[in-house]
Order: structure tokens, then sequence, then C-alpha cells
């Protein structure tokens, strides 16, 4: 039996589902041989499946990606039958099924399929499309409506498909339609009639309320009823579901003015928003509803509660809770911990006014952790989640301010200081005040203040206060500590005496080395080897001394800041025990050592000094096991083991100590400093997963705390730790179960609150998300001076920095690691100390090192673009369960969001956003348990926050303007991922889809161009989600099809070449009248211009041409009744701008070299026509000849044609321009008789410049013999001269000393030096 169903027209995104249809070579009896093909929507496939009757048939996989498959069936017959669907694989499985195609007996037409589609809401007016599916190609489609005898409109289109328009939609239009289709040939065979369709105006009546009973939040099982009430009664009421119209439609007609739809057993894809209509019996339709969104969940999602104007106040002041959630229509309930009923409730109407839980008057007792619950006013069995919470502390005076100087509490010359006043909660205005100054008082919003220190003025002790918001004439009781500022830095100081000591012992060195030089240069000028020698140590020596005193006045006088580079010792590994008995464990006990770091190697458990070496298993776990069976008295020791990498081993864990049967291992407590009025959490540590933990206080016999089996580790919570709270603590473990076997208490833990410095300001320069071999840069900074800094990870220290007494003011260390590894991610905070006291530990900064595991993906939920005011949530969808995921944005250093999860993805929600959320945002994911190895980040998403689209662009590839036959692509490009595009074409209701875009561009493919591809076409966004943010068309392309005219003349006046800033016009002369024509250049998309003379051509005007303007150019022109039908492409027309043409070539044929009695032809080639060529010889002055062919006959007589030749030309129509000349090319004589006489002059020289050469051999050997003689003529000469140069060097040392003449030490010396032959 035919089902009816109605349409509702809306303009709602559906999924792509694969097309499948009929073919058949017999025409007039399709059923004796038919085939039927699948074709996905969008995308390439490797598989695609045919289903008969919900069961799979057969599937295809072809040798290569392809659109479309085919699958023979042959002959139909009655094994045939059926219902038929096919589906195509995806990157994530198989597609949605195609519509339903029916096969029935031999002899009859599939049925066809109805379906409606409409571009606005259905209001009178708008414009509708009924489309008619026949599975078959060349059909003739009726369209008939209920009453009508005859159709109302037949077509007859060359697919499978059949497009009834209805345009400026009345309620005349309205009623219940079918279509039907035959064979051209066979009129008298006619398909069964569709489903029924039932078309309905909407907006001629009010619309109606929708409602939910028991409420529109239920838990899967239970049941709903949707109730939709009108004023008119006698109407037919509709229900939809916007997310599934085709899926999700009732019917009711009531003879009162509601209807009610009853959903039994809720099931979660029931979940969804929902409006309803009514219509009378001729088909005229309400208003829709308002949506209604129903839930259908196990757990409430999450409420966010926010305390303004800051969680912690003093007493008097009001507070305003206020709580949020993502389920509209729902009352809120604020909670306090430790009080079972609601303090305030919220409707849902002042939740939509933006109210909140306010709180008057705040004293102590109103201090704790607030949360806030959804209020429902039925029942039901959704699961209450954890919320957030938010502890309100309330102060009974004022905190009291910070004051610190920005710099330095030391007066530099010329320099002013910024003093900084701060406080932790918002106040309404500083106030800072000079003691040596009573009048003295500067006013700041923000509490910064400039000092200067004008003739020494601004010295002296400031402090600061402040007044709040809730009383701004009252000022706080609380002033900040005194904070004193020095003069500067003169002859007052140690350092500054100290520094210009150095200064100047260094300039009296560099002074007196310069004299010693210039000394040795004048005494010993005559000297030459040992003047080089003193010359070059004297020079260096200078040189180190220029050095040292360089660094040493640089390190003087800048800022010492500590940097210490940090060793990353291999991370201490996890001990713990195992087993399958957990009663009595020692039964059978495994012990497992597992290392943080991912470049573990292998590992040791060593017991009492001996141990076993295990391997490091393949798993990413990164462990080893190592089994001791039932525990013995042999077994009995401590126990510690090491993980060994490549080229370090690691600190010993944690030890674990054995000490027989029937007694657990000792546990380990430990705990942070414990600071006054702030929470604690003390961590016991066990060796055995599934045990109980006991927290005991030194004097009492009770434990104070106990938890359950919680896992290996157990934390054990003081909310506000006070004095009553310190002493000596210790834990022990327990069997789960009677009779319980402990363990021996822990070591003790003495808890004291000690005085302690506020914690330190602690932050990476970068982000501290980075990738391997990064640097990563630590601070830590405090106002206070002087202070040692020591920093931790995960708890222990890693490095140090000692304290500096060279630099007055605020201390600060920075913390180094050069090429950050895998194993160096992890959890990081500082402390800083001076000889007795140390500070609180600082805010711990997460360092996460990338590109471990795959990157995530990251969607916006509903969409990447919403509007200002609204919430988007991110959803990071990771690759690994029990992960940590950060979300980053582009231009911000450390991560907006943290969270931790149990699954494989985490939402993070944008609250409220606006305008300055937009940007690029990322996210990753990583493991707290392994050095926070993290992932690659995902593909940045852009977030748009606006209320309306930006505009996509529209674009052919290759030109828009494009040959019959020949393939092009329109482009829809846009800046906004992740959303689909959809191509309109003027005068066509249907529009191409591509759905599901990832990247920034839609392509929309035409394989053969072709006149009815023709036409003006535009692009715009198609989200897949419900949103009222406004859509903008893109431009309008014009896509034009060649090859239908003769094709025209293109020329150019006053020529192709023209000087820049000149005037040019194009002239296209076509063979038609009355025509429009377009000019183009290749390598542009669009076409330069159009023009619709009333002549035959048209004259495209270029006024001030630029060098840009060079190129090829063409024309085409098409005729007004066939606006996009166009001529052949005009040939194509070379423009030159420049103030000189291009320089041409120049060759010769058929070589370059003379042949006897045979000429040579240069050939002379430009890229402009209508040119004169000119030809010149090197060495003649004259032009050699002229051509307008460029061909140049040479020859070579009595050795003439031979030399260097050039050409150039000039144009016709500008006979005074002229191009560069060409290469230079040489043309070269044959081997003649001159050339025979040339080379027997070559033998002759060649012959005459050997026995030159053999000559000059013979003289030198004979020199050679005479070489001893010489040399020793040599050295005796040599000797006199050092004699000499002696005895000048030491008549000076001794006056009265009788010296030797030069001749006798000469001789002296030559006698006394052998003579080496």
């Amino acid at each position: 039996m035919l089902r009816a169903f109605s349409i509702w027209l809306f303009c709602i995104p559906m999924e792509s589902q694969p097309e499948l249809w009929i073919e058949s070579n017999y025409p007039q009896a399709p059923w004796e041989n038919i085939t039927l093909w699948c074709r996905s929507p969008s995308q390439l496939s490797r598989k695609f499946l045919l289903l008969k009757d919900k069961t799979e048939m057969t599937w295809i996989s072809p040798s290569f990606k392809t659109f479309q498959v085919s699958f023979p069936i042959g002959p139909l017959t009655e094994s045939n039958t059926g219902l038929y669907r096919c589906c195509y694989w995806k990157e994530t499985g198989w597609s949605k099924p195609s519509k339903v195609l029916e096969l029935e007996a031999p002899g009859q037409l599939p049925k066809p399929i109805f379906w409606i589609q409409a571009e606005t809401p259905p209001l009178s007016g708008c414009n509708v499309n009924i489309l008619c599916h026949g599975w078959l190609q060349d059909l003739v489609f009726m369209l008939f409506k209920e009453g009508y005898a005859e159709p109302v409109e037949y077509q007859v289109p060359t697919g499978t498909m059949a497009i009834f328009s209805i345009d400026n939609l009345t309620p005349e239009n309205e009623g219940v339609y079918i279509c039907r289709t035959h064979i051209q040939m066979l009129p008298t065979l006619w398909s069964e009639p569709s489903n029924p369709l039932k078309l309905v105006v909407a907006g001629l009546y009010p619309k109606p309320t929708l409602t939910a009973y028991p409420g529109h939040i239920m838990a899967p099982g239970e049941d709903l009823s949707l109730r939709c009430q009108g004023p008119i009664y006698g109407m037919a009421f509709a229900l939809m579901k916007l997310e599934d119209l085709e899926k999700s439609f009732y019917h009711k007609k009531s003879i009162k003015n509601e209807a009610y739809f009853f959903f039994r057993s809720l099931k979660i894809h029931d979940a969804g928003h929902y409006v309803c209509f009514y219509y009378d019996g001729s088909y005229r339709g309400s208003l829709l509803s308002d949506v209604l969104e129903i839930w259908v969940t196990d757990t409430f999602p999450k409420t966010w509660l926010l305390a303004q104007p800051s969680p912690v106040v003093p007493t008097g002041q009001n507070v305003s809770l206020q709580c949020r959630g993502p389920i509209n229509g729902v009352g809120l309930a604020l909670y306090k911990k430790g009080e079972d009923k609601p303090l305030q409730f919220l409707d849902s109407a002042s939740i939509n006014d933006n109210k909140s839980f306010i709180l008057n008057n705040v004293t102590l007792s109103d201090a704790g952790i607030y949360n806030c619950h959804y209020l429902l006013t039925w029942k039901t069995s959704i699961r209450i989640a954890p919320h957030h919470t938010v502890e309100l502390v309330v102060v009974d005076k004022p905190p009291k301010p910070s004051l610190s100087a920005s710099s330095s509490t030391v007066y530099k010359l010329g320099k002013a200081i910024s003093l900084q006043c701060r406080v932790s909660h918002p106040v309404l205005e500083f106030c800072l005040e000079w003691e040596e100054k009573a009048a003295f008082q500067k006013f700041s919003v923000n509490g910064d203040s400039i000092i200067s220190n004008v003739e020494g003025k601004g010295t002296g002790t400031y402090s600061c206060s402040y007044h709040r918001e809730a009383h701004h004439n009252i000022w706080g009781l609380q002033r900040s500590e005194p904070l004193k500022l020095m003069r500067p830095a003169g002859l007052h100081t140690w350092n500054y005496v100290l520094n210009e000591a150095l200064r100047l012992s260094l300039i009296v060195q560099l002074v007196a080395l310069l004299v010693i030089l210039l000394w040795v240069r004048w005494k010993c000028r005559r000297l030459r080897i040992r003047e080089a020698w003193l010359l070059g140590t004297a020079q260096g020596v200078t040189m180190l001394f220029i050095v040292t005193a360089l660094l040493c006045c640089g390190l003087c006088n800048g800022v010492l800041t500590e940097e210490t580079e940090i060793i990353m010792p291999t991370p201490k590994p996890e001990l713990w025990a195992e087993t399958n008995f957990p009663l009595a464990p020692w039964k059978n006990l495994t012990l497992w050592c597992r290392s943080p770091s991912g470049s573990t190697k292998e590992f040791v458990l060593l017991k009492d000094g001996t141990g076993w070496i295990a391997t490091r298993p393949a798993s990413e776990q990164v462990r080893a096991a190592f089994p001791l069976g039932a525990l013995t008295q042999s077994h009995t020791g401590s126990y510690h083991c090491h993980s060994w990498e490549e080229m370090a081993v690691s600190e010993p864990s944690e030890a674990l100590e054995l000490v027989g049967t029937d007694i657990l291992p000792k546990p380990v407590l430990s705990a942070s400093p414990p600071i006054r009025g702030q929470e604690l959490q003390i961590q016991c540590k066990g060796w055995l997963a599934g045990l109980g933990f006991a927290l005991y206080k030194e004097g009492e016999q009770e434990p104070v705390q106990q938890l359950g089996a919680v896992g290996r580790e157990a934390f054990f919570t003081i909310r506000r730790m006070e004095e009553k709270d310190e002493g000596n603590y210790s834990c022990r473990t327990h069997t789960e179960r009677h009779p319980f076997k402990w363990s021996e208490p822990s070591e003790p833990l003495e808890l004291v609150i000690k005085e302690m410095y506020p914690k330190p300001f602690f932050k990476t320069w970068h982000s501290p998300v980075v990738t391997p071999g990064a640097r990563v840069t630590f601070n830590c900074s405090t106002p206070q001076q002087h202070m040692s800094f020591i920093l931790y990870k995960d708890g222990s220290e890693i490095a140090s920095s000692d304290r500096s007494w060279a630099s007055p003011g605020a201390s600060s260390a920075h913390f180094l690691i050069i090429s950050v590894g895998i194993g160096d991610g992890g959890n990081y905070s500082c402390r800083y100390y001076d000889f007795a006291v140390w500070s609180e530990p600082s805010d711990a900064v997460e360092l996460v090192v990338t590109e471990f595991y795959p990157k995530p993906t990251l969607l916006a939920q509903p969409g990447p673009v919403v509007l200002p005011g609204e919430d988007v949530t991110l959803h990071c969808q990771g690759a690994f369960q029990d992960m940590r995921f950060a979300l980053l944005r582009q231009g911000t250093q450390v991560p907006l969001q943290f969270q931790s999860v149990s699954g494989n993805s985490a939402d993070f929600l944008l609250h409220t956003i606006s305008t300055e959320d937009s940007g690029n945002y990322s996210c990753i994911y990583y493991e707290t348990t392994m050095s926070n190895r993290g992932s690659y980040l995902s593909m940045p998403l852009m977030i748009w926050v606006t209320d309306t689209f930006p505009k996509p662009s529209l674009f052919a590839e290759p030109s828009s303007v494009v040959p019959m036959g020949q393939s092009v692509t329109l482009w829809c490009q846009g800046p906004v991922h992740g959303v689909g595009y959809i191509l309109h074409k003027e005068g066509e209701a249907a529009s191409a889809q591509l759905w599901g875009s990832t990247s920034n561009d839609g392509a929309f493919s035409i394989t053969s161009m072709s006149g009815a591809s023709t036409g003006r076409y535009s692009c715009c966004y198609h989200p897949e989600w419900t949103s009222p943010i406004k859509i903008q068309p893109s431009n309008t392309l014009e896509l034009i099809v060649t090859g239908l005219l003769p094709k025209p003349n293109l020329l150019a006046q006053p020529g192709p070449m023209v000087a820049p800033g000149e005037n040019m016009t194009l002239r296209c002369e076509g063979e038609l009248p009355d025509s429009t024509f377009v000019l183009l250049k290749e390598g542009t998309q669009e076409p330069l211009e159009q023009q619709k003379p009333s002549g035959y051509r048209a004259d495209f005007w270029m006024p001030v041409v630029r060098s840009e303007d060079s190129g090829v150019y063409s024309c085409v022109y098409y005729l007004d009744s066939a606006p996009f039908a166009a001529s052949n492409h005009s040939d194509s027309l070379q423009i030159w701008v420049t103030d000189k043409p291009p320089k041409p070539s120049l060759s010769a044929w058929p070589s370059t070299v003379f042949k006897l009695g045979k000429d040579i032809t240069l050939q002379c080639r430009g890229p402009l026509p209508g040119v004169e060529f000119v030809l010149e010889h090197e060495g003649e002055e004259a032009p050699q000849q002229f051509s307008e062919d460029g061909d140049f006959v040479i020859s070579n007589v009595e050795g003439k044609g031979i030399g260097n030749y050039s050409c150039s030309y000039r144009l016709q129509a500008s006979p005074d321009i002229w191009s560069e000349p060409s290469d230079p090319l040489e043309l070269v004589g044959a081997a003649g008789p001159a050339a025979q006489e040339c080379t027997v002059g070559n033998i002759v020289r060649s012959s005459l410049i050997v026995v030159v050469v053999i000559a000059l051999g013979v003289v030198l050997a004979i020199e050679w013999k005479k070489w001893p003689r010489l040399r020793t003529r040599g050295s005796e000469t040599d000797g006199r001269d050092h004699t000499i140069a002696l005895e000048e060097c030491n008549q000076e040392e001794e006056p009265d000393t009788t010296t030797n003449s030069p001749s006798s030490a000469s001789r002296d010396i030559s006698v006394e030096l052998p003579v080496q032959l």
C-alpha cells in the first residue's frame, strides 16, 4: 500500500548519498537486459556495494578509484525482483545507501521517487522544485495533481530525473501530487505511481505552541509526549524533527485544537530539535512553532559556576554566582557543600534574562564550596554528573597589597622607576604614599605609578593602599610593606668603586703594552728575525688583554642574570608489585619496573646489592616484569630498580621493602610544604593495587582518614591547614576484605607550618608546547633580593641557581634546556630561598613535547562560524584513551584550556564568545604518566565570530572562456574551513553541491564543455548546521563556450610595441554585426573587458600602459541571441610594453664555417611582425645589408666574409626605434691554401720554441754545479751582517768595553762555521 507523507519545505542540508539508476540496450523492452549503475556524489572510491532487500547481494572493487561502477543483472525475472540500493566506501566506512529502486515483474517500469526541494521557507511567493527520479534515461515524466484527470505538467529530460518548478507559490498550488513515467516509443507502458506528496503552504495561520510532557530532558527507555496546540479547532497537525525531515515526520487529525505525539521507550537518536504546524483540508498551513530541543541522555551535562567580582571577598560585600549550562528551558538550583537543601532557585525565564544567584552582605559563614544543578519539575532517572565548583573565600580584613619595583629599587642615571601595587581581588583605585612627604599621594586605577629622580628627590620609602568597589569611600585598612628606593649607584656604593678600579687598571695595562711595543720597534729595528718574533708576541698579548678588557667591562656594566643550563637527569622509574591473590598477595608476587622515558632500553632490579637484568619490551608501556613467585624468607629485603638508556642510568626508584609473609610492604608518605589557610594533599604510595589506605596522626589511636581501594596510591586532603593540623603523620595499607592484613607504618612525615615567602612567578619565555629539539627557557623571578632558586620536575629537584650579590633589586633565574627531548616533558615548578626561609612552590607549568603520537582532529560544534554572544564547543578527537587534552590558540603562548578524560576525545566550551575570540585554534593530547609525550598539533581550525559569512570567490580554471568539448573546473574559495559549498546557475533552481569539503576549495568540474553548461554562475557557503548567520553570494561568473562562430581579427594600434606610459588600442573585428566582443589575456582567468558596439568591430582602449600589460592577447565575440555561445579565438597577438624592442636572434645556415665556393645565409629573427632587419659586420661602420624577411647572404670573396656579425631591427611604423643588437655570431674560413700556409708556419714556430726550451735547460744544469760555492759566500756575508748588528745593539749596554773590529769578527766567524756540501 502506498505510504502517504507530507514534506515541509525547508532548507536543511542532507547527507550525500550515491545515485542508483538503470541502463538497457533494449529501449522498447528494457527488462530484456538491464544493468544497474551506482555513482558516488563527490569523491572517488575503490569499493561499491549493491544491496537487495536489505541484504548484501554483491560488491565490486575496481582496479582504480572511480566515481561509478556497473552491476549487470541481465534479463529481469521473478528472482531478480526486489528492492535495490547501493553504497560506496569512504574513509570512515560505508556511505549512506542510495534511494530505494524497486524492480517489479517484467513488463512494468520501476516506481519513481518523488520529493520536494525549496530554496526558501514555504511562504507564499517562494519558488519550489518538485523532483521525480525515474531510474531510466529518456523517459517521459508526468506530474499529476489530485482532483485533475490530466497531468498538470510533463517533461522529457535527457537524464533520469525531471524537475517540475512552481514559481510564486500560492494557496492554489497546495494539494496532493504524484509522478508517473512511460517510455517514449511505448506510451501505453506506464510505471506505477510514485508515493503521493502533500504540498502545504505555510504562513496562512498563526503558529502553534509545542510542549513536552513530562519534560524535554528524558533518559533512554522513558516515555515522552509532545503536545502541539493551535488556536483553531478541527485542523490536522504535523510534527517534524529538523535533523531528519524525511524519516521523522508525523501526522495527526484532531477534532480539537491540539494533538499529542507519543514516543514509547525513547532512544538516543530521538533527541533533536522539533517543530510542529497545522493545516486545513485545503492544505493551507500555519507558521512553524518555536523550536523545542529534546534531550535523551543518561547523564546531565555539566554546569559552570562563576563568582563575580572575585571568589575572594571581604565581609559585607555582595557576591554574584553565575551558573550556566548547555540545556535551555530548565531552572537551576544553588547548593553549598555540607548542606542538603538548595540555597536559591532560578527559573528558566530568569536564566534567559541572564540573572544570577546573589549572596548579600557575605559573612565568614558564607565561605565554602558551591555548585549548581539543574532543577527539574518532573521525575526522571537521569544521573547527575560531577559539576564544576567554586570555592568562596570570605576574609575578615581586606588582603594586604604588595608593592614592587618593575626593574630595580636603585635609580639609574636618567631613568625612572615604575612602582606596581597589586592585590588579589578587583579594586576601584590604588593610592601610593611617600613617607618622607606626607602630602604626596598618587592615584592609579591599574596600580602602576612612575617615580622619577629629578635632583635626587625621588628616593625614600613608599607604600600603597586601595579602596574597594563595594565601599568606595573607605580605604583599605591594610597597607603594603614599605619599599625603599635608593639613590643612583655612584661613588657611595662598593660595586661602583670596584668596577671603576678594575676599569682603570685595564686602561693602565693597555697603555703600558703600547709603550713596550713602540720601544721594541725603535730599539731593534734592524733585527728582522727577532723583530718579527717580538712584534708578533707583543701583538698577541695586546689582543688578549683587549678581549679580556671588553669582556670584563661588559660583565661589570651589565645586569647580572643567572642562566643555568639544565642537565636533565634520566627520569626515576616506578617500582610496584602485582599479584593474582588479593587476600594473600605473598603467594604469587611479580615486581614491575616502569620508566617515564620513552628511550629506555633495559631495566635492572637490585636487591641488597645484587640484581637481574630484564630487557625493555617492545610495547609502548616501557616496563619490565620480575616474577618472584611465592614469597619466602630468601626473598625478604629491600628492592629498587634502575632504567638504562644508551648513555645514562637513572636514579634508583623508591625502595620496596619485603619483610616476609603476612605483612605488606611499607608504604611511602609525602606532601608538599604546608601553607597556612590552604589545602594540603598528603600522598600515601603503596606497592600493590586494590589496597585500602589509612592515615594516622601521632598521639591519636584511630586513623584520622581512611580511603578504600583506589589504586596503588591515595591522597588524603586537609581542606584548610591550621596549627591544629601540625604534627607527625604516617600511613598504612591493608587488604580490602576482612580479616585485614596490614602493612608496616610508613616513615613518619612531620607537618609544620613555617613562615614562607610568596610563591615566585614562573613561566616559559615561549609556549610550553614544544617540538623535539626546541630551546626552552624557564624564568623564575621574585621581588625579593639575593635569593637562590630551585627548579623541580614532577616534584624532584633537577637544577639550582645560587644567589648573586652583584645586582641589587629583584632576583630571577633562567633555567635553559638547549635541545628538548621526548623525555623532557613534565610538570615543572620552582621555589626560592635565603638562609633559613623558603618560598611557596610556584604554579606548575606543563611542558608538553609533541610529535610523538598521531595528530588529533579538531571540529567546531555546531560550526566554525557563530554569532557573537553564543557558545561554541571545540571537539578534539584523539587516537588513544586516558589522555590529557589541551586547546591552543594562535598568538597566545599558554594553552587556553586543559582536560583530562578517560575516553579519546575532549570538548572545550568557548562560552559567550565575542569578535576577539576569532582566530586559529588547534589542540593536542598527551600522556601524563610518560613525561607528557604529546601528539602532533591538529590542523588549525579558524573560528569566525560574525553575523555574516565571509564572501567567497568564484573563478574558472583554466579560464571562463572555454572551447567546445574541453573540461573546466569552477572553484569556489573562501576562508572558512569545514563548510561545504553550493553552486547556483542563473535560471536554474537545481544546484550542484559538494558536501563535507575539508579545505578552502570547492571544485565543481565540467568534463566536456557544451552549450548547456554555459551561463552565469555564483556560489555560497552551505553549512550543514542550522544557523541564523547570513550567507553572502560570491561574485557572478559568466561561463562562455567558444568555437561556434567564425574567428575575429585582433590588431594593435599604433603597433604591438609601445613605450610605458603611452596609450594603446586593441581592435577586434568580427564577421557579424551587433555582437558583443570580449578581450582576453593569456594567464588571466576572467575576461579583461566586454563591449557591445553597433558595427562589426570593437576598440579596447588601454591608457597609460605599463610593463605588466605585456602579454599575449586574443578576443572572441557572441551574438545577443546566444549570449554565451562565442566564436573561435582570434589569432594570438603579442604586446610589448617597453622602451626598446627585445633583441633578435642570429643564426647561420648551413653552418658558421665557409666551404670552398659556398655562401652562408644569416637568418635574423625577432618576436614582432612588420619590422625591417639590418646586418652589421664588426669593423665596418656602415650597415652591411637591409632585409624585411631577415635573411642575409654572405660570400667569402678574398676572405672578406670572415668575422663577427650581429643584427637588429626597427619597426616600420616607428622607424626611429631600434632594437638591441643580437648576440654576435662568428663566421670562420675553411682549410684552403692560405690555411695550409698558416699551418706550415705554425710548425716552424713550434720547433723553434722547443729548441729554446732545451737551451735554457742546459744553462740551468751548468749553473746548478756552481751552487755550493755561491751558498758558502752567502753564509759568510750573512754572518758578517749579523755580527755588525749585534755590535751596534750592545754598544749602549757596555759603553766602557772595547769591541772588536767588524773585519776581525767576521773572520773569526767564517773560520768557525763549517761548510755543508
